[in-house]
């Protein structure tokens, strides 16, 4: 199978995953609307990691799926695989980082590959 389009699947389970677990902790704390903004409110932090993947996955899932429409080279491949554990790393920062007003090394990582598999990504296909 195309490694474009497992990624864009891992996307879709992160973005449609993290959904359920903010709808579960909404049963779990009997919250049907809203959250607490304190920076350790276990449904902020969901609300955030959900919000964030919903901002980048659907554009990602583009860009690989066009990719997967042709053959492509290597280093967009590595680059696809990167951006898609970058999303990955991301959201484990925001739900399991000590405190969303504390940098930790998997928002970070997260946050730094995301942008710049993003760019590459993009310029990929501007060259393509």
């Amino acid at each position: 199978m195309n490694v474009a389009i497992i990624c864009t699947a891992l996307l879709g389970l992160l973005l449609f995953g993290l959904g359920l677990y903010v709808s579960i902790l909404r049963g779990r704390f009997r919250r049907s609307i809203g959250h607490d903004f304190g920076p350790t409110d276990p449904i902020h932090r969901a609300v955030r990691a959900h919000a964030n993947t919903a901002e980048y996955a659907p554009f990602f899932a583009v860009m690989f799926l066009w990719f997967a429409t042709r053959p492509a080279p290597g280093w967009i491949i590595v680059t696809i695989v990167v951006a898609t554990i970058a999303r990955f790393s991301l959201a484990a920062g925001l739900l399991w980082g000590k405190s969303l007003n504390r940098p930790n090394p998997a928002r970070f990582a997260g946050a730094l590959f995301t942008y710049l598999s993003g760019l590459a990504l993009a310029v990929g296909l501007v060259v393509a």
